[in-house]
């Protein structure tokens, strides 16, 4: 393809280590639910990261009614997504730090000529709270921050791709003509369903769970997500970028 246009960019466990502390926040809400529904059984954080990585709350939530099989009021998931978020973005203020290699070759990007955006599943005050306190908000602009979550009426959340196409069209660009970065399952679906050319960013898992998951998470992407590349490390994403505009 010829050279990229745009290049967007998921946040959590992506850009910034944010997922595992995110879910730790959430997780005693999660489990409030399940009381509150009488359903005996309870979560860990690790359960949750492993039904719901790359969901925001919302559809989490979503995704706990299916599989539990109850109904909650709209207005109640409301609250619960507001107390979250609240929650997330206190943990994320104080803790969060970026995946490594992510300030240095942002700003490789930058001098590249690259513009660039973050379009990500999660609340907007979540991410804004992630990328300032690891100090790369100011590649990022207020209006180039997209969020499911926030930016979507009605809200939506990857796999879902409505959050790139409108972060495609606010910027201008054909999704054909992008690229992404994405970590997650759920992201990548929403990448090839938008039809955006995606880097499957496993280096995450790597750190996370170790090599095993990190394999398997490459093998997922490519084949289930059609990743025109695996990026194992940050510090690969120049040559990433080459092969994708090969």
């Amino acid at each position: 393809m010829p050279k990229v246009k745009y290049v967007l960019l998921d946040c959590d466990n992506t850009l910034c280590l944010s997922e595992h502390l995110a879910f730790e926040a959430c997780t005693d809400l999660t489990n409030e639910i399940m009381e509150k529904q009488g359903i005996p059984d309870r979560y860990t954080v690790k359960q949750l990261l492993e039904d719901f990585v790359g969901h925001n709350f919302r559809g989490m939530i979503m995704g706990l009614q299916k599989k539990h099989n109850f109904t909650m009021d709209p207005k109640e998931v409301d609250a619960y997504v507001e107390r979250e978020l609240g929650a997330v973005t206190a943990k994320l203020s104080e803790k969060c730090t970026p995946c490594p290699g992510v300030p240095e070759e942002l700003e490789k990007i930058k001098q590249a000529g690259y513009p660039m955006s973050v379009v990500s599943t999660s609340a907007k005050p979540r991410v804004v709270a992630s990328i300032k306190k690891v100090g790369i908000d100011h590649y990022f602009p207020d209006e180039h921050v997209y969020s499911a979550a926030t930016s979507l009426n009605p809200p939506s959340s990857k796999p879902d791709p409505a959050i790139y196409f409108h972060a495609c069209k606010e910027l201008g660009v054909k999704p054909e003509e992008c690229v992404t970065v994405e970590d997650s399952k759920s992201g990548a679906t929403a990448a090839m369903r938008a039809g955006i050319p995606l880097i499957g960013y496993v280096g995450v898992y790597g750190i996370e769970e170790g090599e095993e998951k990190m394999r398997e998470m490459a093998k997922v992407l490519t084949e289930q997500c059609k990743a025109k590349v695996i990026m194992y490390d940050w510090k690969e994403f120049q040559d990433c970028l080459k092969k994708v505009e090969a």
